[in-house]
């Protein structure tokens, strides 16, 4: 098999994989999203360039599926579920842990300190909130902004892979130790894995520290900006001057 045509055959059990993750927990209900199997496409031309694919699903569709949610206990306590914000086709995202207080309030990631925070960093890499997309591994807020629980982690795991799978990024950039454990289902603390490039369902994802961790250690910054500038350098992006 020629090298196009492997990278062919990689691509298509990438989006399959990438497809099963998201409907196993939805039984037939997503039959209407589910991509052309791979076999009813012809494979490409020998030189064609390859390009990664992911299940078509959409944020308005992962959205629907969450209804008025229940299926954890953090339901109980809270005023608004925070879904998710920016660019449904945003080149890079970013995926926190859990709404805090301002965020449960507002029904919006990110919008407290720490959003505020990470609205800097976004803006020091060239970009605007507007051009990122921007949810959290939980959509409802823990009690007194505890960490997240497993319970409450896999309830909304479904929703989290439906909304990376909508959106298609470029690049992950994962905020905090729950996030970067969420996606990559490894429990390395978060000041070792930081800084080094992982992967999801093909896509490179960056794991570093989360902006409330940095209002505390103001002094950890600098390596957040080292992350960061890998991420830019990914994806041709230059710094704001």
């Amino acid at each position: 098999m020629q090298a196009d045509e492997t990278a062919y055959a990689v691509a298509a059990l990438t989006e399959l994989r990438a497809y099963l993750s998201w409907v196993s927990e939805r039984g037939d209900r997503m039959v209407a999203f589910a991509p052309r199997p791979a076999s009813a496409e012809p494979a490409p031309p020998a030189g064609t360039h390859m390009t990664r694919k992911l299940p078509v699903v959409s944020l308005e569709s992962v959205r629907e599926e969450i209804g008025e949610c229940t299926r954890c206990k953090l339901h109980k306590g809270r005023t608004n579920l925070v879904f998710g914000v920016g660019n449904p086709r945003a080149r890079l995202m970013f995926v926190g842990e859990a709404p805090g207080e301002d965020e449960d309030k507002k029904g919006e990631p990110f919008v407290g300190k720490a959003g505020q925070l990470l609205t800097k960093m976004i803006e020091a890499m060239g970009l605007e909130r507007e051009d990122v997309y921007i949810c959290n591994t939980v959509k409802c807020r823990p009690p007194n902004n505890r960490n997240p629980e497993p319970d409450e982690l896999s309830s909304c795991e479904p929703f989290l892979k439906g909304q990376l799978a909508a959106v298609k990024p470029e690049a992950i950039v994962t905020l905090g130790k729950f996030a970067a454990q969420a996606l990559l289902r490894d429990e390395t603390p978060i000041s070792r894995m930081r800084g080094n490039w992982r992967e999801y369902e093909g896509i490179p994802v960056m794991p570093t520290f989360h902006p409330a961790y940095l209002l505390r250690s103001p002094q950890e910054k600098g390596k957040v900006w080292d992350d960061l500038q890998q991420v830019m350098k990914k994806l041709g992006l230059e710094a704001r001057r």
